[in-house]
């Protein structure tokens, strides 16, 4: 998933940075207010991370602009202000969270994760695809009962398809939530780590789970086998029709 990162402490924001790339998500950072506006309009993140003390522009001015121009992204506001007042105003300015500084990065992921579980609709820390399990507090997948491990890059693009389970997802979306401004891979990158996930969660099944619309992106199959809407690819509908023949 994709986070915009507002902090303007160099040092924090690297370390934050660090952390949050560990356990797989991709960021963006912004060190002032103005560059965090530009990025929160043009990109879609999943979560904004915002820092209340910023040049230019402070947060909760942001804050109030982005909901007032309809901007809905999940912000958790992180600031060294944490008395109740603070905490109040942040969140009836919008905000979604709030973490008062100094705080473990632990409880940070983990607020994070609930948010984009939320922007999800899913207040359950497990997805559960047919006989696989994703636990995405610890980020462990199980299926048929075997444990599978996924890198970073290939957990978070399972986490996404599952999330959007029974629907077609595109390769742009794909990008957008799961590669930052840094990254220097190209767009086929995504079909290597589709065909990476294949060889690990449908390979020694046999039940595929990922699917692919063609000429539209990629799908993991929803709970009801009649949603699958999967076209066959060219070849096989050349080799049906040579049948007929």
């Amino acid at each position: 998933m994709r986070i915009l990162l507002v902090e303007d402490q160099l040092s924090m924001a690297r370390a934050w940075r660090q952390g949050l790339e560990e356990e797989g998500f991709a960021v963006d950072t912004a060190m002032d207010g103005e560059e965090a506006d530009v990025k929160a309009r043009t990109t879609p993140y999943d979560v904004i991370l915002l820092d209340i003390m910023l040049p230019k522009v402070d947060g909760l001015t942001l804050l109030k602009r982005w909901r007032e121009t309809g901007i809905t992204t999940h912000v958790l506001m992180l600031t060294a202000k944490g008395t109740t007042a603070d905490k109040v105003i942040g969140l009836d300015s919008g905000a979604d969270d709030y973490l008062a500084k100094p705080f473990e990065f632990d409880e940070l992921l983990a607020r994070v994760r609930a948010l984009i579980r939320r922007g999800h609709q899913k207040k359950d820390p497990f997805i559960r695809v047919r006989d696989m399990t994703i636990d995405t507090a610890s980020r462990g997948v199980i299926r048929g009962g075997k444990k599978i491990s996924l890198t970073p890059r290939e957990y978070a693009l399972l986490e996404f398809l599952a999330f959007h389970a029974g629907s077609v997802v595109t390769r742009t979306m794909i990008w957008e939530h799961l590669y930052d401004e840094y990254d220097e891979n190209t767009s086929n990158v995504v079909d290597v780590y589709i065909r990476y996930l294949r060889n690990k969660i449908d390979k020694p099944f046999d039940t595929p789970l990922i699917l692919t619309k063609w000429g539209e992106g990629y799908m993991i199959r929803g709970d009801d086998p009649a949603d699958d809407p999967v076209t066959p690819s060219p070849a096989v509908g050349k080799l049906d029709k040579a049948k007929k023949k």
